[in-house]
């Protein structure tokens, strides 16, 4: 089969052959239609994750088909069209039966620790705990930017801060978590802002619902602060001590702040904000199998994760993109399609 490879953090990333996965027991191998590429994919090239192994398929998000299931898979046969959460729980530890896969201790990741979905097939493990079937009306384009950008933001926002209708939503960074964050919090009644230093990212998070934007820099605080009051959540899609900063500051008293943006190195928080205001600091690490039904909820209520997908690309074009840092290009998703060139 195809797929994007690279040997070293930072190198170059080519097209290679690699040979067809096979299952093992509880693994099914999905034939990839599409998978988004997402500035987690740069991290891991660029030497951020530990978990990372060399030499490494990039890619987490992916919608296809079942191709092959391995023995004791009772939920899956081939046919079935399906996309799946970037983290992979164990499917047996008390945090998986509890449908808390997401933080699970022996948790795997496709394009950090195993082959990742740049390529024309990729394993899933414990399938039965993994797999999510797809609704008929949904394509695989809009599927594959559910596994990470979607999935992220409607757990950090419904989940951990349990945002209400109403409340103002700072999200700090408008690349595809962040304009997910957008959408959902916007379905979600409430009321959100995006800050972003991108014009173009800005423009899209108006047209799908942001309630105002601001540009990202010194005057941010005040603007943010003068439109909400202090917001009642704020959202960090970046991870820079910057943003994290920006984002907490921008709260209001008992404010709910969520951490997304993976993190080069811890930043500074501003503890004795948090303390004297009583702020919430919330992590929030994708969304596991079992929490996709109120995701698709949401679309059946016209949420649409299409919006957000501004092209698709071949295998080279995507090795090109992915050594570019969010924020550098286009604004969206562009989705991988890695049965073409």
């Amino acid at each position: 089969m195809k797929a994007l490879q690279y040997a070293s953090f930072g190198g170059a990333i080519e097209i290679v052959e690699r040979g067809l996965p096979r299952p093992g027991p509880g693994e099914a191998v999905v034939a990839v239609a599409a998978s988004g590429l997402c500035r987690s994919d740069w991290h891991a090239w660029a030497g951020h994750d530990a978990g990372v192994h060399l030499p490494q398929v990039p890619g987490h998000e992916c919608a296809g088909v079942v191709a092959e299931v391995g023995a004791g898979v009772a939920r899956w046969q081939p046919g079935d069209r399906v996309t799946a959460p970037f983290v992979n729980g164990c499917g047996v530890c008390p945090w998986c039966r509890s449908g808390q896969a997401q933080v699970c201790p022996d948790q795997t990741q496709p394009g950090f620790t195993d082959p990742g979905t740049h390529a024309e097939f990729v394993t899933v493990r414990a399938a039965d705990t993994n797999l999510v079937g797809l609704p008929d009306g949904l394509s695989f384009d809009a599927a594959a930017s559910l596994g990470c950008r979607f999935a992220t933001a409607h757990r950090a926002l419904t989940r951990r801060a349990a945002v209400a209708p109403g409340e103002w939503v700072v999200i700090v960074g408008a690349g595809g978590v962040g304009l997910s964050a957008v959408m959902i919090a916007a379905a979600l009644g409430a009321r959100p802002i995006a800050v972003d230093r991108n014009p173009a990212a800005l423009e899209l998070a108006t047209r799908v619902g942001a309630e105002a934007v601001v540009t990202a820099g010194p005057a941010a605080l005040t603007q943010l602060i003068e439109l909400t009051g202090g917001a009642h959540v704020s959202l960090d899609a970046v991870g820079s001590a910057a943003t994290a900063d920006l984002a907490v500051r921008s709260l209001r008293r008992q404010g709910r702040h969520v951490q997304v943006g993976l993190v080069a190195e811890d930043p500074v928080v501003p503890l004795s904000r948090v303390i004297g205001w009583e702020l919430s600091l919330l992590g929030s690490h994708g969304m596991p199998a079992v929490d996709y039904p109120a995701l698709f909820r949401l679309i059946e209520h016209g949420l649409d994760p299409a919006m957000l997908v501004s092209r698709t690309v071949g295998l080279a074009e995507a090795a090109t993109l992915m050594r570019q840092p969010s924020g550098e290009g286009e604004a969206g998703i562009v989705v991988l399609h890695p049965n073409r060139a």
